[in-house]
């Protein structure tokens, strides 16, 4: 990350919440110049600290949504869309056996990232936007996924709000995003990686200063499982749940617009 760049401080959904509009901005404007940084090596970093884990949690994602991905007639959208893996895993889950599958779009306001999204797919739309203000009518579409980005918004339940506006009624939302660790143990380890290894390692490589310190306290600081949940109901969503994924790593959380 060049040194003019600094990358957020990682603060809490309440905080942010509770913050003031400018502070709201600053926030997002911050978390852009980030990702616009460390796009390059963004899919390398991603699927090394995971072991290639990531891939597979998209699969299921994907798989979560198999009835409205095989049919030709529905849209569905995929917010903060980053490189585009997730985007590509929903359109490949629909055309598998033939099936044409459903219209896919991915939305990010990081233009680096919609680049090498871009370059993957010629298929797939990939447009430029706010998560926050999406360049979407209402009801419009069967279905949306965001993958590791609700953390970085600059507000949870905005986000989730606006997820639910561009949905159909009955329409599914799929989140999925690190969590809490359930495994005793398991958990610890898990955090010491996250907050002392993966940050050195990852902020080296990149040759960044700070991006992945903020990913990982973004990640710790975020809604556990039954509090995201919470958040959703909260925000007009029905049928809310939540599967742990490889011991709480990460997890899918899953809610319906009423």
């Amino acid at each position: 990350m060049p040194s003019n760049i600094s990358a957020p401080h990682a603060t809490t959904a309440a905080e942010r919440e509770n913050a003031p509009e400018s502070t709201r901005q600053a926030h997002a404007r911050q978390v852009r110049s980030m990702f616009d940084s460390i796009a390059g090596r963004y899919d390398l970093l991603n699927h090394l600290f995971s072991g290639n884990t990531d891939t597979r949690w998209r699969r299921k994602v994907a798989r979560t949504l198999d009835d409205v991905l095989v049919n030709p007639r529905a849209a569905v959208l995929d917010v903060a869309c980053g490189t585009g893996d997730l985007a590509l895993a929903l359109d490949r889950q629909g055309t598998r056996h033939n099936h044409t599958g459903a219209r896919i779009i991915g939305v990010d306001f990081c233009h680096p990232m919609l680049k090498i999204a871009r370059a993957k797919s010629h298929k797939i739309s990939f447009i430029e936007g706010d998560a926050l203000r999406l360049p979407f009518a209402d009801n419009y579409f069967d279905a949306a996924t965001i993958g590791f980005g609700l953390r970085n918004l600059a507000s949870v339940s905005d986000g989730l709000f606006e997820l639910r506006r561009i949905l159909k009624p009955g329409g599914r939302l799929v989140i999925l995003e690190f969590s809490k660790p359930v495994i005793p143990g398991f958990s610890q380890a898990f955090n010491f990686y996250f907050k002392h290894i993966l940050p050195r390692i990852g902020d080296t490589l990149n040759g960044s200063c700070g991006a992945y310190t903020y990913l990982s306290d973004s990640v710790r600081k975020f809604p556990d499982q039954i509090e995201l949940a919470r958040l959703m109901r909260a925000s007009g969503f029905d049928q809310v749940s939540f599967r742990n994924l490889t011991g709480g790593i990460a997890a899918l959380h899953i809610g319906s617009r009423q």
